[in-house]
């Protein structure tokens, strides 16, 4: 089949690097338009167009997808077959252009945890299990008809980076395993049902990620890590904002008569804050304008 491949970071490279190895004929690549980083403002290319030109695979970067002239240029590729894996919404003159549909690999197992960050939100809850899916789009984002799904546990030391590393990878796997089931006829097709409560996965943005020491250790804790590394819970404390990586449970600290944000330190092994049910320690962190830090090594330099 003639495919075309939509997405944009690490995540989506995994994916094309294992159709690419498994000699899928993929005709082009859809990424972002380049854009100024740094300080010098030098254009930076996405994870998946660095691939894409190092295999000498066509790259479109459309800043509109209805634009006529990349409409037109997208149809010149003839594709059978066209694969999202973390890209933006498409237009239906897009997704309904390929003979065989278009398909998207998604962080979650659907229907559970639709929207823009499945895995920060499943590890947020508290989670024990989540995965990733392929389904064909349609109209509505994230509810076409389910063509694979694999599970994956969430451990409670996992946070949403090594968690992102293990579906990216099996993403990868299921992402051949339904190109190859599309092309010979054999690929299911499963409407979206579910009982119970509907979660969803909204964009996160930075006010989503400012902690809140009026909830109880353990939703705390699982906040950090869901949020880990990027874009990283965060607080307002000595007057700086400061972001947490990783923290821990204590259950042994006496009860005083501390309130919800209340912190105590040595000032040399451990700073730790109140919920509303116990004590949480930051082991790691990073101050604004400074670097990551486990917290010995912070307190050795930081003055009070």
């Amino acid at each position: 089949m003639r495919i075309i491949f939509m997405g944009t970071p690490d995540f989506a490279v995994a994916s094309l690097k294992r159709l690419v190895e498994a000699n899928q004929h993929v005709v082009a690549v859809i990424t972002v338009p380049d854009k100024p980083s740094g300080r010098g403002q030098t254009l930076s290319f996405s994870s998946v167009k660095q691939y894409a030109v190092s295999q000498n695979i066509p790259v479109l970067q459309p800043e509109k997808l209805k634009n006529p002239e990349f409409l037109a240029e997208l149809a010149s590729f003839k594709a059978d077959l066209q694969i999202v894996v973390a890209f933006r919404m498409l237009p239906e003159i897009v997704w309904a252009m390929p003979t065989k549909g278009t398909f998207n690999l998604h962080g979650s197992l659907l229907p559970q945890y639709r929207g823009a960050a499945p895995i920060n939100w499943a590890v947020i809850n508290g989670e024990t299990e989540t995965g990733v899916t392929t389904f064909f789009i349609e109209k509505e984002i994230d509810t076409g008809n389910i063509i694979f799904s694999e599970k994956v546990s969430i451990e409670s030391e996992d946070n949403a980076g090594t968690i992102h590393d293990s579906l990216m990878n099996i993403g990868a796997d299921l992402v051949l395993k339904t190109v190859l089931a599309i092309e010979s006829n054999t690929a299911p097709s499963s409407p979206q049902t579910f009982s119970g409560t509907q979660k969803s996965a909204p964009k996160i943005f930075k006010e989503t990620c400012l902690v809140n020491w009026n909830q109880s250790a353990k939703s705390i804790y699982d906040f950090v890590r869901g949020l880990s590394p990027y874009p990283a819970a965060w607080m307002i404390w000595q007057d700086k904002t400061v972001k947490i990586f990783k923290t821990t449970i204590l259950n042994d600290v006496p009860e005083n008569d501390a309130l919800p944000g209340d912190w105590q330190s040595d000032h040399k092994t451990y700073l730790r804050f109140k919920t509303n049910d116990a004590w949480l320690s930051i082991d790691e962190l990073q101050m604004e304008g400074k670097k990551r830090l486990k917290i010995t090594d912070f307190l050795i330099g930081f003055r009070f």
